[in-house]
């Protein structure tokens, strides 16, 4: 199984592919997608869109797997997120790719072992685990552990 891992964000949308075979985990690609603050919204939104398709296209994967959002106690900042999920929901859809969401506790949990890890902690867990991996951020760290934690799970469903 090929998975592409999302951490959504308007500003730095993280993203990550790795293969899975059983409990064998090989690291393909990662990195981050970003938009300009200084940009409308809709454009912000296309670029995420087109990258995304972009990526998914070069890859294929063959499952998908996005961090669940949570609110947030600005509700400006939890509305950019929505905008920017559904952004990739649509990309999904469009490309005809089942999308699993996780809770992110339940991804710190299966990556680190604790559900309240640091994002350091998530880092350094991630670089053992795929050990050629070269996450460019924190997200595309962050999209990894989405990875991981779709491999484990979406043989379970």
């Amino acid at each position: 199984m090929i998975i592409i891992g999302i951490d959504p964000s308007l500003l730095n949308t993280g993203w990550g592919i790795i293969s899975s075979e059983g409990s064998r985990l090989v690291y393909i690609a990662s990195g981050t997608i970003k938009t300009k603050n200084n940009q409308n919204i809709q454009y912000r939104l296309e670029d995420i869109h087109d990258r995304l398709s972009e990526i998914i296209l070069q890859y294929k994967p063959n499952s998908a797997a996005m961090e669940e959002s949570f609110v947030n106690k600005n509700p400006s900042s939890s509305l950019k997120l929505a905008h920017a999920r559904g952004a990739i929901m649509l990309t999904m859809a469009k490309l005809k790719l089942d999308l699993t969401e996780y809770a992110p506790t339940l991804v710190k949990k299966t990556v680190v072992g604790v559900g309240r890890a640091e994002k350091s902690q998530i880092e350094a867990m991630v670089r053992i685990l795929l050990p050629r991996s070269t996450p460019d951020s924190e997200h595309a760290a962050d999209a990894l552990a989405v990875c991981i934690c779709h491999s484990r799970y979406a043989k379970e469903k």
